[in-house]
């Protein structure tokens, strides 16, 4: 079973009477629910996911004045739980790493935003939406919500998927163009006949990566962290068979001359995408020009003006 599925199952029997016996008054101002770190919270763990910093458990989120009013409560009532009514199989996490961050228990709705975006809701202006990492919005917005009257939480987390400023996107959307043109379509190459095969491959990979990144914003979806990027992508409706083709890139036995056939492959469906949406003209395969034409199309003249590499 799933982490999160057990996370729900665990909530559903034991989490929910606890809270409707002890806090029935005020259940209705606690949000429920499992997201941020860890392979379970998006849906992609394994048996491999369980040899460290894996528990089943869920979380309760909490306005400030609800934290004031029976915060420390709430929380020795959710520490008791796990210790009186543990998940079944295990109910204990497993062995943690250094750098392991298990989220469970009570955490006030904006310190969960704050953990992860470094503010303490959705973003409030177009610097907030570009310069914060697609993967820490990913993990602010992946697992599920079991709960939520208020719509306090689920406000911020429908407002952070759904809400990126157009002009936002396409200023990201057109410096991941002209990375990929610039490692992929033109580096790349040019490393191998300087005699630089280690050069070639950061240049590979460097065009793998802004590919991906493309991927997703032309889905308007948020980039995990790397080691979920090519699984994620492959649920993806739009381009999402690319992961196959980028892995292949990174990963395949093919000569130079092959790779570079593959590279130009890539470009040509991202071209034809980017037609697609409306969000270029160009006929040139090649994807600088695009990149241009993406960010000419921006309307904030603070953000068009920005470097075409920015974002």
């Amino acid at each position: 079973m799933r982490g999160i599925d057990a996370a729900r199952r665990w909530y559903e029997s034991a989490g929910a009477p606890m809270l409707e016996r002890e806090f029935g008054d005020v259940a209705s101002r606690i949000a429920v629910g499992r997201a941020g770190h860890g392979s379970e919270c998006f849906g992609y763990d394994d048996e491999v996911s369980r040899d460290h910093d894996y528990f089943t458990g869920f979380q309760l989120w909490i306005t400030e004045p609800a934290e004031r009013a029976f915060g420390f409560r709430l929380e020795r009532a959710y520490a008791r739980l796990r210790k009186e009514f543990p998940p079944d199989g295990e109910g204990a996490a497993t062995g943690s790493s250094e750098l392991g961050d298990a989220e469970d228990g009570v955490t006030v709705i904006g310190d969960f935003y704050r953990r992860h975006l470094g503010f303490p809701g959705a973003p409030q202006d177009w610097r907030q939406w570009l310069y914060t990492p697609d993967h820490a919005f990913a993990e602010a917005t992946n697992g599920a919500v079991f709960r939520d009257d208020l719509g306090v939480f689920s406000g911020i987390r429908d407002t952070i998927l759904n809400g990126m400023p157009e002009d936002v996107r396409r200023k990201k959307i057109a410096a991941r163009a002209v990375f990929m043109a610039q490692s992929g379509q033109y580096n790349y190459m040019r490393c191998l006949r300087h005699g630089e095969p280690g050069a070639a491959a950061l240049a590979l990979d460097e065009f793998v990566r802004n590919a991906a990144q493309m991927v997703f914003l032309l889905n308007r979806r948020f980039a995990p962290y790397y080691k979920w990027v090519f699984r994620a992508m492959r649920d993806l409706p739009k381009l999402g068979d690319l992961s196959g083709e980028l892995t292949d890139l990174l990963t395949g036995r093919e000569n130079d001359s092959v790779k570079l056939e593959r590279i130009e492959a890539v470009c040509a469906v991202i071209t034809s995408e980017l037609r697609a949406q409306g969000l270029s003209e160009c006929e040139d395969v090649y994807l600088e020009p695009h990149a241009f034409a993406v960010q000419s199309g921006i309307v904030d003249r603070e953000i068009r003006a920005l470097h075409i590499m920015e974002g």
